[in-house]
């Protein structure tokens, strides 16, 4: 095991002081270190989308991210999206569509689906396709998380 370092990551406005491995993942640190639960261990490979969170705004695998590497970039996790107990558009969305099946994709799902929002307020089904494209959904056959996600931009 390498030598340990210091480390201060921003997530959800917070600053974390830290001390981690260099080769430890920011999937690892928010979930054993942050305790920021709600992102999700899937496939480590980067391949499910189920571990998604936003480093400045843009959808990140933290399976496959060194937490190292992230210090003066902010870090948005499922944790942070919420204003209070307030859920946020796009979570409210995919529960009135009934898009929400087992939930374990979702997180990934809601920020892959902000950062879309973000970038392009009125995306069209084939955007929202494009942007969910590295979120594997095991539950669902997307029609409803995708006509949840497009309602919010309203365009078809």
């Amino acid at each position: 095991m390498s030598d340990k370092v210091s480390v201060s990551l921003t997530i959800n406005g917070a600053e974390h002081a830290l001390t981690v491995a260099p080769e430890r993942t920011l999937l690892d640190v928010l979930r054993e270190d942050v305790r920021a639960t709600g992102t999700r261990r899937g496939c480590d490979e980067g391949s499910c989308g189920a571990c998604t969170v936003l480093v400045d705004g843009v959808p990140v695998l933290s399976c496959l991210s060194l937490a190292v590497t992230l210090p003066g970039r902010a870090i948005t996790t499922i944790e942070g999206v919420r204003n209070g107990a307030e859920l946020h558009p796009v979570q409210r969305a995919l529960v009135l569509h009934g898009a929400v099946q087992c939930g374990f994709c979702m997180p990934g799902i809601v920020l892959s689906a902000k950062a879309l929002l973000e970038r392009n307020p009125s995306p069209t089904v084939e955007d929202v396709r494009q942007a969910l494209g590295g979120n594997v959904c095991r539950c669902s056959g997307y029609t409803r998380v995708v006509e949840a996600i497009a309602s919010l931009g309203g365009r078809p």
